[in-house]
Parts: C-alpha cells; structure tokens; sequence
C-alpha cells in the first residue's frame, strides 16, 4: 500500500504511535510502507548490508544504531540491493552516505542525517529484536509507514 499520507492514517486511527525523531527523507521513495525488520546494530552495517542482499516481499528496515553520527550504516550499493530484492525502504536511527545517488533510486529512506564515513563490516549486532527510539516500540511484523510528515507503527494494517 503505497497510497496514503501518515496524517490521513492517524485521523482514522488516533491510537497509533507516531515516531517523535525528526528524521531526513531520502530516495525517490518518499512514501513507503510494510511489515517491519529489524537490526540493532553500532556502528556496523554489516547485519545491515546482508539483510538487505536477501529477498523481501516489501518490507521496511528498521536499524536503531544507536544514534550515531560517527559512520553510514547504508550507502548507495546497500540502498541498491535492497531496492532490487523488493525492501519497500529502510528507517535508520543513525546515518547513511552516498546520498546523492540514493536520492535518485526508487528506494525509501528515512535517516539521522549523512555522514561519508564507512562503517565496520564486522556483522555485529542483534537481528529480530523490538527496538525502540523516538518514544515508539518497533516489533518485527507490526506495520510501519513512513511518508515526508513522519512515521507510524501499527500491530495491524491501518486502511
């Protein structure tokens, strides 16, 4: 479902957690939605980048790297293979680099910010676990929706 705006979804579903980090819209993809992944993860993208090179039915992940602005946890070549596997886009409480070319895939990302930093490869990190940022629990297979005024999870879909 691709077809919404997050203020239409919380008028029909005020109980709805929205996400109180004001994040940074990037991709082509400016609307997306899908059941939630998840990676916990500092520093390291690579959880990040081997998610993101398996298939997907059109899911979001959702990366809580703690907040850091030290190093990019997606760049444009994870960006591009989770874009050819069918991820409907990627939340990162953290950073990512290559944002240009990113900005020109049909990908959706909502980020901190950039930084041109790589980071460890090293695949430390928890994979499948609730995260929580921005006073909002993300549990693997609730809903999230993300559009340019912000972000949404449900535990069912929201029409």
């Amino acid at each position: 479902m691709q077809d919404f705006a997050t203020a239409d979804l919380i008028d029909i579903a005020p109980e709805t957690p929205s996400c109180e980090v004001q994040f940074n819209t990037y991709g082509l993809r400016k609307k997306f939605s899908g059941k939630i992944r998840t990676i916990r993860c500092f520093r390291d993208n690579g959880l990040v980048k081997k998610t993101l090179n398996s298939a997907s039915t059109g899911e979001v992940l959702v990366v809580d790297g703690g907040g850091s602005l030290a190093s990019a946890l997606i760049g444009d070549q994870i960006a591009e293979a989770g874009r050819k596997n069918g991820w409907a886009g990627a939340v990162v409480f953290g950073v990512i680099r290559d944002s240009s070319t990113i900005n020109r895939m049909d990908f959706g990302i909502k980020a901190l910010g950039t930084n041109p930093k790589k980071s460890a490869k090293d695949g430390q990190g928890q994979m499948g676990i609730t995260l929580s940022f921005g006073n909002i629990e993300f549990k693997e297979g609730d809903f999230i929706y993300c559009d340019e005024d912000g972000i949404l999870v449900s535990p069912v879909e929201i029409n």
